[in-house]
């Protein structure tokens, strides 16, 4: 845009073809795999009765929400402008639920590490099954809090008629009242100052004690690095949050190829992420990888 013309890149009908495609084949495959690390998670009690494969499933169910709602969201964008109010509004509250509830749970799983470690004694009565699901349940209580507010902004501030009208299905597009903008930067900033308190406050914690208890160091060094994981984990979690901003400052230099750039944005920070779980918590996990190796086998011998 120059002040007197306006140009405006848009994908060809062969590249919409295939990034769509590419993406939905993407997101089956994440899912199928997730799906045999739940699979695994429901036939054998030694996980479903232990808080830490607990909040893990968790972590898995909810990654596999996210991932449908995401590329469900990504195929409207292209395929239809018209969505109804109802069902776009659906989408986007079940997609802003499950982004912020991996952050909280990651915080939840590295308290429980810490809970491990520096006070081994008193873990089988802090971490019981009931208080891993009171806290599962308390995770999706707050993130229904935090766009509680929205959805009351767009209420008043919108007609009747904007609810049974048809949208084109993006968040700032529905969601885009400068007062729920505001907000929303806010909360992202309070909201990951607090999970990123807590897990430099249980790493460090999970340090000393193993400079302490030199008998128990392999314990601790591996708690070590699964809160480092989560940190991980986290940043990726936050680069979804400031992804239109990054995009922006590539827009600047490469404004002709934006179209794609957006495109490979998109899937490493709304997509890849969701193939993390599995493989830093699940397959890290000796006896998960045995018990999934087996699954794994199977349905591949089955499939040839």
């Amino acid at each position: 845009m120059n002040g007197s013309s306006v140009v405006i890149y848009r994908d060809t009908f062969t590249s919409a073809v295939v990034k769509n495609v590419l993406l939905v084949v993407l997101g089956l495959t994440i899912n199928y795999i997730n799906g045999i690390l739940l699979h695994t998670y429901r036939k054998h009690q030694i996980f479903y009765t232990n808080p830490r494969y607990i909040l893990f499933a968790h972590l898995v169910l909810n990654d596999m929400l996210q991932l449908s709602v995401t590329i469900a969201l990504f195929v409207l964008s292209y395929t239809s402008r018209h969505v109804p109010c109802p069902l776009c509004l659906i989408l986007l509250c079940v997609s802003v639920l499950t982004s912020h509830n991996t952050p909280l749970n990651l915080a939840v799983m590295a308290v429980e590490c810490y809970i491990a470690v520096c006070f081994p004694l008193h873990h089988a009565q802090l971490c019981t099954i009931q208080r891993t699901y009171a806290l599962i349940g308390s995770i999706w209580a707050m993130t229904t809090l935090i766009i509680l507010p929205d959805i009351i902004i767009l209420v008043v501030t919108k007609p009747p008629e904007f609810f049974v009208s048809t949208v084109y299905c993006e968040r700032a597009n529905v969601f885009g009242h400068p007062i729920i903008m505001l907000k929303r930067d806010v909360q992202y900033i309070v909201y990951l100052s607090g999970v990123w308190f807590i897990l430099i406050y249980t790493y460090c914690h999970i340090f000393f004690a193993a400079q302490a208890a030199k008998s128990s160091a392999h314990k601790s060094k591996k708690a070590r690095n699964t809160i480092l994981l989560h940190g991980f984990q986290l940043l990726l979690c936050m680069l979804s949050y400031v992804d239109h901003f990054l995009l922006r400052v590539l827009m600047i230099w490469f404004l002709k190829y934006i179209i794609h750039i957006a495109y490979v944005v998109f899937v490493v920070v709304m997509i890849l992420p969701r193939l993390i779980s599995p493989i830093l918590y699940g397959l890290r996990d000796k006896v998960f990888r045995e018990h999934f190796s087996k699954y794994m086998v199977c349905t591949v011998i089955i499939k040839s």
